[in-house]
């Protein structure tokens, strides 16, 4: 026979009543864990969380007013809410019993007892305790998901070249549980990525839950992962639940993972691993089926070298890696985005009619975007904002001379001006390693060593 899955707490100072029940029960249950004291109850509740507690009604010898047993519910409760305790009575205390499920008390079960009504009593109350942490659960999981809807997320925009290769690979990867891990400068929309690919995978009528490791002290990370119960900690008044089983057959998505500390870099590999957490202050484990996707804008291979990131959690959360381009490098999704924006923000500022003239269009794409769609986005609300005309004029637009988008020649801009600064930026992104320099330029080396010296760089 099939034991109940389950735990099953009783507490009675009656030595025979305890080997009695327990030498029934653990035939039926799972678990069984047995109390002599009450007084050890605290302590123990505070390490457990037993499904069915059984609690005598009387302690204290030649007393049987039964407060003993009232006392204790009632810490129990206030321990528990939803925990789901059956009092053990005599016959002749049966008013004390109904007192006790006034109190709070899920049921009774009297001296002595028949097996059948008693194996019966236990099952109804396992799944009324199920029924309990299954509202409890839903509830926890309504109020992250309510703390995580507080913006609106578009759709990717563009159609460039390089858009369209990474459209490809995210349709290729969407139809697998494979982890990806993101990478790319500041502000390319590595989140849109990812939302993009929880949209087009199995997953898509579960929740995607976004959690953004750079901007959590390292002190409050693993229960924002991992979630904690009522008192795991000094500031902890509630249980929470955390991102990991918020995110249950959905997707989780953990930006920044660069600047996740090496400490608890272990504990997030396990937790990906075995696919299981354990809240803080909790020692009951969950099971969660989740996808992972990661991103960073930091050079991880060189974090891995530094010891600074663990080359097991690296690989594990690197099954596939897609590099987003800066915008810099996707030609007119510049116009297309910058357009989106205008029609959101004239909208949303009650300037709609409000237009971006072709020169303001020059300008835009002469720029080299150092803080990508995030900046330009910035750029055309700021703009909307503090223009009194009906169109965007290119003084509305105030970019350092430093990041013109090297690609684009200005008119009465000569040609070895753009050469030089596209030369100069190249070095500087890459360090002055001339064979990534001579690569992304499309020259051989010792053409870009003239060229240097030419230039005077």
């Amino acid at each position: 026979m099939l034991k109940i899955a389950g735990h099953v707490l009783i507490v009675d100072d009656n030595t025979s009543v305890l080997n009695s029940l327990e030498l029934f029960l653990k035939y039926q249950f799972e678990r069984i864990s047995t109390l002599r004291n009450p007084n050890l109850l605290p302590g123990f509740l505070g390490k457990e969380s037993p499904d069915i507690i059984l609690l005598d009604m009387n302690f204290a010898a030649g007393i049987n007013t039964g407060n003993e047993g009232i006392f204790w519910l009632n810490n129990i409760l206030k321990a528990d809410p939803d925990a789901v305790v059956i009092m053990i009575t005599a016959y002749g205390d049966i008013e004390l019993a109904i007192k006790a499920i006034k109190e709070g008390a899920t049921d009774f079960i009297l001296k002595p007892w028949d097996n059948n009504k008693l194996l019966a009593t236990l099952q109804s109350a396992m799944k009324l305790r199920q029924s309990k942490t299954q509202v409890r659960y839903l509830q926890l999981k309504e109020k992250q998901l309510k703390e995580d809807i507080s913006k609106g997320f578009s759709g990717i925009i563009g159609d460039s070249p390089v858009m369209t290769e990474l459209f490809k690979t995210i349709q290729k990867v969407a139809k697998t549980d494979a982890s990806v891990l993101l990478t790319g400068e500041n502000g390319t929309g590595k989140e849109l990525v990812a939302r993009e690919i929880h949209r087009l995978s199995d997953r898509h009528k579960n929740d995607f839950i976004s959690v953004d490791l750079g901007a959590l002290p390292d002190t409050l990370i693993e229960s924002e992962l991992f979630g904690h119960v009522k008192g795991a900690f000094t500031d902890a008044r509630e249980d929470r639940m955390g991102r990991f089983e918020s995110a249950n057959g959905g997707t989780l998505f953990l930006d920044e993972i660069g600047n996740l500390g090496y400490t608890l870099q272990p504990k997030l590999l396990t937790a990906i691993e075995q696919r299981k957490i354990t809240p803080l202050g909790s020692n009951r484990q969950h099971d969660v089926n989740i996808r992972i996707i990661c991103a960073t804008n930091k050079d991880m291979n060189s974090l891995v070298k530094q010891k600074l990131f663990r080359e097991d959690l690296f690989y594990r959360i690197n099954t596939i890696q897609i590099e987003i381009p800066p915008l810099r490098y996707r030609g007119d999704d510049i116009l297309l985005l910058a357009e989106h924006y205008l029609a959101e923000f004239a909208a949303r500022y009650g300037r709609k009619g409000i237009k971006i003239p072709n020169k303001s269009a020059e300008k835009l794409k002469a720029y080299s975007w150092p803080g990508n769609v995030r900046e330009l986005r910035h750029t055309i609300e700021k703009a909307v904002i503090l223009t009194d005309s009906a169109n965007l004029v290119p003084e509305d637009f105030s970019f350092d001379a430093d990041n013109l988008n090297l690609d684009i020649a200005l008119p009465g801009v000569k040609l070895e001006e753009v050469e030089k600064k596209a030369i100069a930026l190249s070095l500087k992104n890459h360090s002055w390693n001339i064979t990534e320099v001579a690569r992304e330029l499309g020259i051989g080396r010792q053409t870009l060593y003239r060229k240097i010296a030419k230039y005077k760089i």
